[in-house]
């Protein structure tokens, strides 16, 4: 995690702008929902494409779909059914900061995350 003594908001979100690829993919972490936690003994965990995900805060609060894209750069997360309509009509993903959703279902196929999660339990 990106880590500066200065408690000053701009030197924080520079610290996030600047910060490399390796430490951005801990920007993208979001917190288990209840069950998940007592099933593997953590609170939060990082999020990727095929997880299902309940939107917590905006206008689509409440929302709950599976994430179709991750953005290491800015992010954010792309959830199935979460869009914005443009003034033509047509229909856009509306990106979700990481920070806003709870975790309600594990993607699996992955059998390295799988270990990485049974670690524990």
């Amino acid at each position: 995690m990106v880590r500066i003594a200065s408690k000053q908001p701009r030197k924080q979100r520079k610290a996030r702008y600047n910060a490399p690829m390796h430490q951005r993919s801990r920007f993208l972490s979001a917190p288990l929902a209840v069950a998940l936690r007592g099933e593997y003994k953590k609170r939060s965990v990082r999020v990727v494409t095929g997880d299902t995900v309940t939107v917590l805060r905006g206008d689509h609060a409440g929302t709950e779909g599976v994430v179709d894209g991750v953005n290491t750069k800015t992010g954010t997360l792309l959830v199935h059914g979460v869009t914005v309509t443009k003034t033509d009509g047509t229909e856009v993903p509306r990106p979700v900061n990481a920070s806003n959703v709870i975790v309600t279902k594990l993607n699996v196929k992955d059998p390295r995350r799988v270990a990485k999660l049974e670690e524990r339990k």
